[in-house]
C-alpha cells in the first residue's frame, strides 16, 4: 500500500491541476470575465478595489499553480545524505507532502477563481464614474446634472429625478459643479 501511495497522490494532483485549469479556461473562454473593458469608467474607489482583487487573484493563482505542480512532480531539490530515509518511508513522507501541496493548490486556485469572479462582478455592478455636472439656472428653477444631448436649442439634462429638458434661450446662468445638491 505504501508503494502505491505516492503515485496515487501524484495522479490525483495531475487530475486536479488539469481540472482546475479547465475551469479557469472555461471561465475565460465563455466570456464570464468580461465586465467593463476599462476600469477607468468606474468610480475611483471601485476601480482601486477591482485592481486589488485582480492582483490578489493573480497571486493566489500563481501560488496555487506552484503548489499543484509541486504536488504533481515533487520539490525541485537535492536531498542531503543525512535526510535519506528507507524507500517506503521516503515515499510515504513525499506522499504526505504532496497531498498537503495538493490541498493548498486546490484551495488557492478556487480562491483565485472567486477573486476573479468578484473583480468581474465589481466591474459589472460598480458605479460608473460620474461625468461633469452642470448647474443650469432658468426662470423659476435650478436644474443640475449631466448633459445627455443638445438639439435645436434644448439641452437634455440627466438629473437624480430623471431627464429634464432645458431651453437654452431661457438660460440665466450655467456653472460647472463637483456634485449636485440632493433634492
Amino acid at each position: 500500500m505504501l508503494r502505491e501511495e505516492l503515485p496515487r497522490v501524484r495522479e490525483a494532483a495531475l487530475a486536479w491541476r488539469n481540472g482546475l485549469a479547465t475551469l479557469l479556461a472555461a471561465l475565460l473562454g465563455f466570456g464570464l470575465i468580461k465586465g467593463r473593458s476599462d476600469i477607468g469608467q468606474l468610480e475611483r474607489g471601485w476601480a482601486v478595489a477591482v485592481g486589488w482583487l485582480l492582483l490578489l487573484s493573480l497571486l493566489m493563482g500563481a501560488a496555487g499553480a506552484l503548489a499543484l505542480l509541486h504536488a504533481a512532480h515533487g520539490r525541485p531539490r537535492v536531498i542531503l545524505l543525512e535526510e535519506v530515509l528507507p524507500g517506503p518511508l521516503a515515499d510515504h513522507d513525499e506522499a504526505r507532502r504532496a497531498a498537503g501541496q495538493l490541498r493548498r493548490g486546490i484551495v488557492m486556485t478556487l480562491a483565485c477563481t472567486s477573486l476573479l469572479v468578484g473583480a468581474v462582478a465589481a466591474t459589472w455592478y460598480g458605479p460608473e464614474k460620474s461625468g461633469a455636472k452642470l448647474r443650469f439656472s432658468i426662470p423659476g428653477a435650478v436644474v443640475c446634472g449631466t448633459v445627455e444631448e443638445v438639439e435645436a436649442g434644448v439641452a437634455r439634462v440627466k438629473t437624480d429625478g430623471g431627464v429634464v429638458s432645458v431651453s437654452l434661450s431661457t438660460l440665466r446662468s450655467i456653472s460647472a459643479v463637483d456634485s449636485c445638491p440632493k433634492v
